[in-house]
């Protein structure tokens, strides 16, 4: 194995040299039973044409669309409101709340309904969260966490199974299907009916019904949409809950953000249109997620396997400057975890949350290509992931004017999936600026009856 924590190594495995890089067999492996076929589990042509019939589905409005995440924050804010006393909550751990919203946003934006997880852990709903229901969200986690221990048998990953992660692989399947079923007979109906422009109405963009123009193939759709699942909810909850954590270890970071959110974007009762251009545009806000993902990066160490005979710029040489060979087969492993925290890059201060850092030459230090596990593989979703994190984050801060961090432990633990989230969770206490009951006007149906989703919680194989 060849490990790199060379920006430049970094950037030609997973940009510049990436034809000569694939995932390899023990990544593919050990993902399939739960994934499938899709853009985590291949190589090569069948990678580039899911790819190529993904990607169109990303340059939609939809992934702008702030109305349908106000709905989530809303009951975001409703969950947050439960634990008010007073102007201050009690001790909350706002991970469990984010992995909850980041769940309901993304399966409605895929499938076309919400999970509905925020509310169905409402105090007054626990009762209708009971049964023989199916809990997607943790059998989702169940399987997840049996897929990365897999993974860290490396080559022995098909030792690692059994009757539980094969039992939550196939809920989660049943799940999907049952709205992949659906997208395809809405297809097949608009087909059939004749279509009246002049009359039509523009209806709200849903994933699922969109790939389905593409495939109609239901095992492929259920694939692409477990792929997207996994992408869509982790990464943005991680991210939230690392820069709210970094917001409580640096309150003054969280006030001088909130004063710029305030003057950018109004105040919570009298909030002004938040769009994708104005959270582009509000540097510190950019400063503060691109900080949070510096040091705490939401895949923090990677591999690749090398097709062919090839090269890596550095680590050849006496003084490690020249190039190195990596032969066909070997494992190259690299580290963004440890790249990030380089002194002789980030400076003397690089364990430390600095969001200023980010004003001038450093945006040129860190791309796309470290923040995203980049490159031509660089996450599909990643404009979705940080509009919809620098959006929930404005609508905090512009509700909540200070945070105190309550965790008990000083060291940082992690919790490592296919993303990493803080293992201490999230947990700290936030002072309302306003005290008043929020509005939630969602419907709270499930046009699935056999299947709803309860509880988010961390699930642990072994």
């Amino acid at each position: 194995m060849n490990t790199s924590i060379d920006p430049e190594n970094v950037k030609a495995v997973l940009a510049t040299q990436f034809a000569d890089f694939d995932l390899g067999p023990v990544r593919i492996g050990a993902l399939w039973p739960m994934l499938g076929k899709g853009i985590f589990t291949q190589d090569g042509h069948e990678w580039k044409v899911t790819r190529d019939m993904m990607r169109p589905q990303f340059n939609r409005d939809q992934m702008s669309d702030f109305e349908l995440e106000e709905k989530h924050v809303q009951n975001l804010m409703r969950a947050i409101d439960t634990r008010l006393q007073g102007d201050w909550t009690e001790e909350t751990d706002l991970q469990v709340l984010f992995f909850r919203l980041t769940m309901d946003s993304a399966t409605e934006v895929l499938l076309g309904q919400s999970a509905n997880t925020q509310l169905l852990n409402l105090p007054e709903n626990q009762s209708k969260a009971s049964g023989t229901r199916i809990d997607f969200a943790a059998e989702f986690d169940n399987a997840l966490s049996w897929v990365y221990t897999r993974g860290r048998f490396a080559d022995n990953y098909w030792l690692v199974t059994s009757k539980d992660f094969r039992n939550s692989c196939n809920k989660c399947n049943e799940y999907v299907d049952y709205f992949v079923q659906l997208a395809l007979d809405r297809n097949s109906l608009a087909k059939d009916q004749d279509k009246d422009d002049s009359t039509a109405t523009k209806k709200r963009y849903i994933y699922l019904d969109a790939l389905a123009k593409e495939t109609q193939d239901p095992i492929e759709l259920r694939s692409q949409c477990l792929h997207l699942m996994l992408a869509g909810r982790d990464t943005t909850a991680s991210l939230l809950g690392w820069l709210f954590l970094l917001f409580a270890q640096n309150p003054n970071q969280y006030q001088k953000l909130r004063n710029i959110v305030i003057e950018n974007f109004g105040t919570y009762e009298n909030p002004l249109k938040i769009n994708f251009t104005d959270l582009k545009n509000c540097r510190y806000l950019q400063h503060c997620l691109n900080e949070a993902l510096r040091v705490y990066p939401l895949v923090p160490f990677s591999v690749r396997q090398a097709n062919k005979d090839t090269t890596l710029p550095h680590g050849g040489g006496k003084d490690g400057k020249s190039k190195v060979f990596i032969p066909k087969g070997p494992i190259v492993e690299y580290s963004v975890f440890v790249m990030h925290r380089r002194k002789d890059i980030w400076g003397d201060d690089a364990e430390e949350f600095r969001p200023e850092r980010w004003d001038g030459s450093f945006y040129l230090l860190i791309t796309d290509v470290e923040k995203f596990n980049g490159g031509a593989r660089i996450c599909i979703g990643q404009q979705f992931a940080l509009n919809e994190a620098g959006y929930v984050t404005v609508r905090l801060l512009q509700r909540f004017d200070r945070i105190r961090d309550m965790a008990t432990d000083p060291v940082v633990k992690h919790e490592v999936k296919l993303t990493v989230s803080s293992a201490n969770g999230v947990k700290v206490k936030l002072h309302a600026s306003t005290v008043y009951p929020v509005s939630c006007e969602i419907l709270f149906i499930s046009h699935f009856p056999q299947l709803f989703l309860e509880n988010w919680q961390f699930c642990t194989t072994g």
